[in-house]
């Protein structure tokens, strides 16, 4: 099983949702980085559960311990090794689907692919696990940070309810404000809403995470098949419930002509350096698979959570039909808890480019 991501700034999860402990081993990460522990701990508790009653009622802190590789408040270029240790289990909630697998769930395709799977929450399939890469994510923005590089995703989408307003014309941060973290607060509160009535009905919906990373210098990714759109499409689908990925004008640009699609270049006045610019950005900050300076930005598609409190007919580990009841705790939209995690993700995108974009050239 894979468990590891990156090149140079790599990092290995491991634990399992009802296990002792999840967390993450981060290796590359340059010596010298100063860690800030309360801002790696304050991005864990926006992913954390238990912030809502929109949101999974299992009552974790999600408090981290460093076990290696961080010394005197600084890293030491060894590897880090981070810990989150699990203390709100409830593993006689899953005992009933042991022998049963839940409709889209990974439960029948790692029975089929490792005759064996840990029916409890999930085990490595479970949504927890990415709290130890919001963890690892953390570390990167900070190193990130360093070179001027900011990272902010926010919900644009819940079921129907669309952010129509483009994201140079919104107070970002204020996605932070409210509970679905999405920036308009008007429109907050209607999906709010939404997610609180199909809770209520025993059911759950889907929605939409887009990310501006601004800062960003010309020159980051690889032109190939390591291009730095591609690999953010890899992180982003690599998160659990995530469907689909585009960046810049993704689908909806091939309703435009090439002349309307092409942004056109120029040198940004009073710029001592000759800055070039582009006056459009419908390639999302990225051409020919590199970084060219400008916002990049994408959106992230996530499903309805697959666990509903409904009854749903399925099969057996014996091929016989059952019916499956739906027990637990978990969220009826998983978007809100999502966008830690889309930052994160991204964060180990680019510190492993930047880190592989100091050896690109003399």
């Amino acid at each position: 099983m894979s468990s590891t991501y990156g090149t140079l700034f790599k990092i290995a999860t491991f634990g399992e949702s009802h296990g002792a402990a999840i967390g993450v081993i981060i290796d590359g990460c340059p010596a010298g980085l100063e860690v800030d522990t309360q801002f790696i701990q304050s991005e864990l508790d926006r992913r954390k559960p238990g912030q809502s009653r929109i949101t999974t009622q299992r009552r974790e802190k999600d408090e981290f311990q460093v076990l290696s590789g961080i010394f005197e408040g600084k890293t030491e270029g060894t590897p880090i090794s981070l810990v989150i240790w699990n203390e709100d289990q409830r593993s006689k909630d899953y005992s009933h689907i042991s022998q049963q697998f839940r409709p889209s769930h990974a439960d029948y395709t790692y029975q089929q692919k490792y005759g064996v799977r840990d029916y409890r929450g999930g085990g490595r399939s479970s949504a927890r696990e990415t709290a130890a890469r919001v963890a690892a994510g953390a570390l990167a923005k900070l190193l990130l940070k360093q070179q001027g590089v900011s990272i902010q995703a926010y919900v644009s989408q819940v079921g129907k309810l669309k952010l129509e307003i483009p994201y140079q014309q919104l107070e970002l941060a204020k996605a932070e404000e409210n509970a679905v973290r999405c920036p308009d607060p008007e429109l907050a509160q209607q999906m709010f809403d939404y997610i609180d009535e199909t809770r209520k009905q025993g059911d759950s919906i889907g929605g939409i995470v887009s990310c501006v990373i601004t800062g960003a210098p010309a020159g980051w990714g690889e032109p190939v098949f390591d291009k730095l759109h591609a690999e953010l499409g890899k992180a982003m689908l690599s998160i659990n419930a995530v469907k689909g990925f585009e960046y810049g004008s993704g689908f909806a640009g091939v309703e435009l002509h090439g002349s309307e699609h092409n942004d056109e270049f120029y040198i940004e006045p009073g710029n001592e350096t000759g800055r070039v610019r582009t006056r459009t950005n419908h390639s999302g900050g990225i051409q020919g698979g590199i970084s060219n300076g400008e916002d990049i930005y994408f959106r992230v598609a996530f499903k309805p959570v697959a666990t509903i409190m409904q009854d749903q007919d399925s099969v057996d580990v014996n091929g016989d039909p059952v019916v499956v009841s739906g027990k637990g705790r978990h969220d009826p939209c998983v978007v809100p808890r999502a966008v830690p995690i889309v930052e994160a993700m991204a964060a180990l995108v680019l510190a492993d480019f930047y880190l592989r974009n100091k050896v690109a050239k003399v």
